[in-house]
C-alpha cells in the first residue's frame, strides 16, 4: 500500500457520500482509499507503518468511535484531517478546528472549498 504520490483516506459510514468524496478526489488526480469507520483507519495505519495518508476526510458522527476522538488519535501519526459532516453542531467544529483540523465543511459542500481545503492539507503534512 505504499505509493509515491500523496493519498487520502476517506471516513464516512455512508457509501454515497463516501463515493462521491473519492470520485471528486479522482478528478483532481488524487487516489483515495475508503474505510467504513475510523477504528479500520487506525487498525491499518498500526498494522502498516508504511501506511500514511497525506489526508484524512472524516466524518464526524459514525458507528463506533466517532470522527473527533478518531482526530486526536491521528495526531500520532501526523495525519491532516478534514471534516465533511452534515451535523450541525457548532462545538463539535470548534472542538475540531481547535485541535488542528485544516476544515470543517458541512454537506453538502462547495467543490471547490472542499479542493481547497485538500491541497491545504497536502501543503500542511509536507511542513
Amino acid at each position: 500500500m505504499t505509493r509515491q504520490k500523496p493519498f487520502v483516506a476517506v471516513v464516512d459510514d455512508d457509501t454515497s457520500v463516501n463515493r462521491a468524496i473519492r470520485r471528486l478526489l479522482r478528478s483532481m488526480g488524487v487516489a483515495a482509499d475508503r474505510f467504513r469507520t475510523g477504528d479500520e483507519l487506525l487498525e491499518t495505519m498500526r498494522s502498516i507503518p508504511s501506511y500514511r495518508p497525506g489526508c484524512v476526510i472524516l466524518d464526524v458522527q459514525m458507528p463506533g468511535t466517532n470522527g473527533l476522538e478518531i482526530q486526536q488519535r491521528l495526531v500520532a501519526f501526523g495525519a491532516p484531517v478534514i471534516f465533511t459532516t452534515s451535523h450541525e453542531g457548532v462545538i463539535e467544529r470548534d472542538k475540531a478546528l481547535a485541535a488542528g483540523a485544516i476544515a470543517y465543511i458541512r454537506r453538502p459542500f462547495d467543490d471547490e472549498l472542499f479542493i481547497k481545503a485538500v491541497r491545504a492539507a497536502f501543503a500542511s503534512a509536507r511542513k
